[in-house]
């Protein structure tokens, strides 16, 4: 049993911890209580925790403080998500008690945990008890108590996993929401499988090793690859848990996928069928899919927009743009109509990701740094990217303000309420002014089934959500279209804009539009607009 632990080891120790929440992320993102797909807990987790692992591995740390130190400015720039941010600020107050520390015992690691703690709880506006603040807070305390009389590592981390498991046991009774979908906190598990990665090297000797690691190699060169070239632009992946009831042929699933694109795999057997396929209606292959039994690890990812992503992100010295204005413009988008919006509304930039593919701290750096102005206004337009967007302030060389938008209508209409006349103050008041002025709709479909607030949701039935709360559950798309958009405006709205979806035919979404039209256009007039968005088929903007 080791009572102190060495650089050497603390770097294992990391690298063992991301391993272990990549192995077990799945288990992590089934903890979400909300059905509809988004930038899962266990995804962001695992890829924030894992941005420090080459770092680790390339860097030769002699001590247990540089170790923590290159580990903390890892994960804030790779950090994903508040369950993402919230693990990099851990890890930073953990970095800054151990500075300057060759080897730390017990003791040393309670008082880190607590100190990151402490950042944690002060970095978030309004902490919620019960989530994995709480695990790790209560962790640190009885990890600190412990510590007062046994200094050794190995007993004390021990004491760390049990408190937080014991915790997060308790997790449902602190938040009513928890209770209600049957789990336990996704971002407290999280935490605790990090932990229990770090612990097999320390009690046992043993490093984690991911299940697909990822070899280091040198990129590829993008710049040559014109994106216009992509026929299918989604890159859509899902395992299709077979219905024993149903006696479909999976054959059929596969000849349906090849009908809608390309790059096909249907690989099934008694109990799965793992599907692949590039295609420009990812949506219409999950709705097929869903035919066969239930969907699990569901993927999409637009190439197009990931391929002028790499353009622009090819290896070298990070590249600050010169002012050339007083004012520039970051926004968080996904869908070549809705990003066509904002840049013909003045948008310098925009940080490709959204609700399934949340983009890192460093991603939204490179936009800022990117931005040829004095003052950069970023707009993540998605509650799960705020954090991580207010974490470049301190980076930036320039002044950014981070708008907290939580919608794609509510970063439309800031841009709209725009003056460049008006002081960097009075622009953020305006701006913000007008986000929560409108109200943001979205339809989009279940993963899984849930319980909100009493009603039971079926998996793959069509949700309505209004701010981000699950309002209407339809099987048909167009019902479900009208009874939003009835939910949604009032006798003093005047406007309602709808994006319709990659997943949407445009015949589709014209034929909604005018049903819709018929229901609530005495009272607004209605516009389609075309936006090219994933996991959404329409979303809604009305004021």
């Amino acid at each position: 049993m080791s009572r102190t632990i060495t650089g050497a080891v603390l770097r294992d120790m990391m690298i063992s911890g991301a391993a272990n929440i990549e192995n077990h992320k799945q288990k992590v993102n089934d903890m979400n209580v909300f059905p509809v797909p988004d930038g899962d807990t266990g995804t962001n987790m695992s890829l924030s925790m894992g941005a420090c692992v080459p770092e680790l591995r390339r860097a030769e740390c002699a001590t247990a403080g540089e170790v923590a130190k290159l580990t903390a400015s890892a994960l804030l720039k790779g950090a994903r998500g508040n369950s993402g941010v919230i693990l990099s600020l851990i890890f930073r107050g953990f970095a800054r008690a151990l500075e300057g520390k060759g080897e730390i015992d017990g003791a040393d690691l309670a008082h880190s945990l607590e100190m990151g703690v402490a950042a944690a709880y002060k970095a978030v506006m309004k902490p919620t008890e019960g989530t994995i603040l709480t695990v790790a807070r209560v962790a640190a305390e009885e990890a600190t108590a412990f510590a007062s009389e046994e200094k050794d590592g190995v007993a004390v981390f021990e004491k760390i996993i049990e408190a937080a498991k014991r915790t997060l046991e308790r997790t449902p009774e602190m938040l009513p929401v928890l209770k209600e979908a049957g789990v336990v906190d996704a971002g407290g598990m999280g935490l605790i499988t990090i932990f229990e990665g770090m612990m097999s090297v320390l009690r046992d000797g043993v490093l984690i090793e991911a299940a697909s690691p990822e070899t280091e190699s040198a990129k590829a060169d993008f710049k040559s690859f014109d994106s216009e070239k992509i026929e299918f632009a989604y890159c859509t992946e899902f395992i299709v848990v077979r219905d024993p009831k149903c006696g479909r042929d999976p054959a059929k699933l596969r000849a349906y996928l090849e009908f809608i694109g390309d790059s096909v795999v249907a690989v099934d057997d008694e109990e799965i069928i793992k599907c692949h396929v590039h295609t420009n209606h990812p949506g219409k292959a999950i709705e097929e899919g869903l035919k066969f039994g239930y969907l699990v690890k569901l993927k999409i990812e637009n190439m197009k927009e990931q391929l002028e992503n790499n353009k622009s992100e090819q290896p070298g010295e990070r590249v600050i743009a010169a002012p050339e204005k007083k004012y520039g413009f970051v926004a968080v988008s996904a869908g070549e109509g809705i990003s066509a919006v904002f840049r013909d509304l003045a948008v310098d930039q925009i940080a490709v990701g959204g609700q399934t593919m949340n983009p890192s701290t460093e991603d939204i750096l490179s936009c800022i740094d990117r931005t040829p102005a004095e003052v950069v206004f970023v707009l993540p337009n998605n509650k799960n990217i705020i954090m991580a967007a207010e974490m470049t302030i301190p980076l930036s060389e320039k002044q950014v303000i981070v708008l907290p938008t939580r919608t794609i209508p509510q970063g439309i209409s800031a841009m709209l309420a725009f003056d460049e006349t008006a002081e960097p103050e009075k622009n953020r008041e305006q701006m913000l002014s007008a986000a929560m002025g409108v109200k943001s709709g979205q339809i989009t479909y279940a993963v899984r089934e849930a319980v909100i607030d009493g009603k039971k949701i079926k998996e793959g039935e069509l949700l309505g959500l209004v701010e981000n709360k699950v309002k209407i559950a339809e099987k048909s798309l167009e019902k479900a279209a009208v009874k939003l958009a009835q939910e949604m405006v009032s006798d003093s709205d005047s406007y309602m804009l709808i994006f319709y979806g990659a997943d949407v035919s445009e015949k589709e979404a014209e034929s909604v539009a005018e049903t819709v039209r018929k229901k609530v256009g005495d009272r607004v007039d209605v516009t389609l607009v075309n936006g090219g968005q994933s996991v959404y088929y329409f979303i809604y903007s009305v004021e």
